[in-house]
């Protein structure tokens, strides 16, 4: 646990801003009583304080105080394994903490590689159920024709802004598809945040974060949360301007490339789903909204060189 050198990374830098932020947000949120201690008296913060974090958990309470202001100071697996205990962590948030000290257990690869040709059979061979193919980023990356008939404004973008995040949180809502916003847009977002401390530092996606952060109050609060998660299996529902109520189940499946790619699939939860989708197959230029055109929004100079 002995302070390390300082590093001049602009990620290291952005993900010790990030670890301390987290381990705040995590801590004020575990009430003394829900750890058996006494509410005590005059107590200012929310949840836990400092002190009783690094008495839980075992470590000394300076060493805790400079991990959580972002200090340049090493942890270990075993350390951090307590201190998550303590917090009361689930996976995703584990994992995300790990990242965030920079574990070498948990360090990524790049490959750069791209979409092979099987996996656009796939996603044909799946259809009529729309299917499509994401990074972790939500990016979207490819699509068979049922996904196209059922979210046609996000597949008539242009590539840098063919993203499902910006889409959900920068139309207007009159043109948003999702019907459920309230609980599928904070998992969404939570979703970004586990992956976006494997790309910290990187243009492309802190260009995208501080641009929604600009453009959408909603975003901004949602990722001031700090949650994380994972992606799986979830019960989707659409309201199209067409066809009305659209229910699915969606299945999640990692592809071995590029890394961090994951196909969607979304199966139809009843018989009235399936024919709605079987239909908008057919007749794929129904527009989405009566009020907007689906055509594509401007891309600016900085977000094509950020990508």
């Amino acid at each position: 646990m002995a302070a390390s050198t300082v590093r001049t990374s602009g990620g290291t830098t952005v993900k010790r801003d990030a670890l301390a932020s987290f381990l705040r947000s995590r801590r004020e949120r575990i009430t003394p009583a829900a750890v058996g201690l006494p509410p005590g008296i005059r107590r200012r913060t929310p949840g836990l304080r400092r002190e009783e974090v690094a008495l839980l958990a075992g470590v000394g309470v300076t060493w805790y105080t400079w991990l959580e202001q972002g200090r340049p100071i090493n942890a270990s697996v075993q350390v951090l394994d307590a201190i998550a205990s303590t917090l009361r962590l689930d996976a995703a948030e584990r994992e995300h903490l790990y990242r965030l000290a920079d574990l070498p257990e948990v360090v990524d690869h790049n490959t750069g590689e791209e979409l092979g040709p099987e996996v656009h059979q796939i996603l044909d061979h799946l259809s009529p159920m729309p299917a499509c193919v994401y990074n972790s980023r939500y990016d979207l990356l490819a699509w068979n024709d049922a996904y196209a008939a059922m979210l046609p404004t996000f597949v008539r973008q242009p590539v840098c802004r063919r993203n499902v995040v910006w889409q959900l949180f920068a139309m207007p809502p009159c043109c948003c598809p999702i019907l459920d916003r309230e609980e599928e847009l904070p998992q969404i977002v939570a979703t970004l945040r586990g992956a976006f401390v494997r790309h910290s530092g990187e243009p492309a996606w802190t260009g995208l974060v501080s641009q929604l952060s600009a453009e959408s109050s909603e975003f901004a609060r949602l990722w001031a949360r700090h949650d994380v998660a994972r992606p799986g299996s979830r019960t989707k529902i659409f309201d199209h301007q067409a066809m009305g109520i659209l229910k699915f189940v969606t299945t999640t499946m990692a592809l071995p490339a590029p890394q961090e790619a994951r196909v969607v699939v979304y199966t139809p939860m009843d018989e009235q789903a399936r024919e709605r989708v079987a239909w908008l197959i057919e007749h794929p230029f129904v527009p989405e909204c009566d009020v907007h055109a689906p055509g594509a929004s401007p891309c600016e100079p900085a977000e094509d060189d950020a990508a």
